[in-house]
């Protein structure tokens, strides 16, 4: 299996890319055991965050170049980045929270790929890139996910000029949460994980669906809209339990209802 997953206590899921030889590539087959994962997952009832990284060296070089150069037909690269984006969205409209885990290189579609999670943790050391144009292919798609992270001009001169940016930049351009030492960064990842894993998941679930939703509307559409996910969220037992808990100063006992 190239995806791995583990399921450790808390609630807390880590799917593994386990691909080191093609430095974990965003292949056919690769995106496919991905997005067959995070559908499983989200249907898990025990899961309630999902942290992703990469195994061997880095987090992901994007895709397989070998596999890209073969295809040589329109609807087979049609195809892949069909398939490249389903993941993506897979991961931003899915239920629950997604933590990319980066060490290493993280380029390309690789790059997307921690965009497109929830929230981004790094070593020092991890560099992103979008560096399609030194090969003579614009990174169009990353772009998509990238630059709903981080600001134009930013964006624009990793698109342009292809060159790898460092963590502590990727920091504060948006791109990723924070950045720790090797030696830290899981037990960092896994104290936000355990942090998210506390709260209620239904209130977790309405509130990611919200999030990103909003961020396409007008603004007065946008607060029409929340207006009426709050209403939801309201309505539901957890809310009513959660206020109760805090009026009583006592630990909220969540139902998931």
């Amino acid at each position: 299996m190239n995806i791995k997953v583990k399921n450790l206590i808390d609630g807390i899921s880590i799917v593994i890319i386990n691909e080191p030889k093609t430095y974990n590539s965003l292949s056919f087959r690769n995106l496919n055991g991905l997005i067959k994962v995070f559908k499983k997952l989200d249907k898990d009832k025990k899961t309630k965050v999902i942290i992703l990284e990469g195994s061997g060296k880095g987090f992901s070089a994007g895709h397989n170049l070998k596999e890209v150069k073969n295809l040589k037909v329109k609807n087979k690269y049609q195809k892949l980045f069909n398939l490249c984006s389903k993941l993506m969205l897979q991961i931003v409209e899915g239920k629950k929270p997604v933590i990319a885990k980066v060490h290493g290189a993280a380029y390309a579609a690789g790059c997307q790929l921690v965009a497109s999670c929830d929230l981004a943790y790094s070593t020092k050391e991890a560099l992103f890139a979008t560096p399609g144009v030194n090969i003579g292919l614009f990174c169009s798609t990353p772009m998509v996910a990238v630059s709903r992270k981080i600001n134009r001009k930013p964006m624009m001169k990793m698109l342009l000029t292809g060159e790898p940016i460092k963590a502590n930049y990727a920091k504060e351009i948006g791109l990723i949460n924070d950045y720790f030492s090797k030696s830290k960064l899981n037990s960092e990842v896994l104290k936000v994980a355990k942090k998210i894993a506390s709260k209620s998941n239904l209130t977790i679930k309405i509130g990611k669906q919200a999030f990103y939703k909003q961020l396409e509307m007008p603004l007065r559409k946008a607060y029409s809209y929340t207006s009426k996910m709050m209403t939801i969220n309201m309505m539901a037992m957890d809310a009513k339990e959660g206020i109760s808990a805090f009026l009583e100063k006592r630990k909220p006992k969540w139902k998931n209802k």
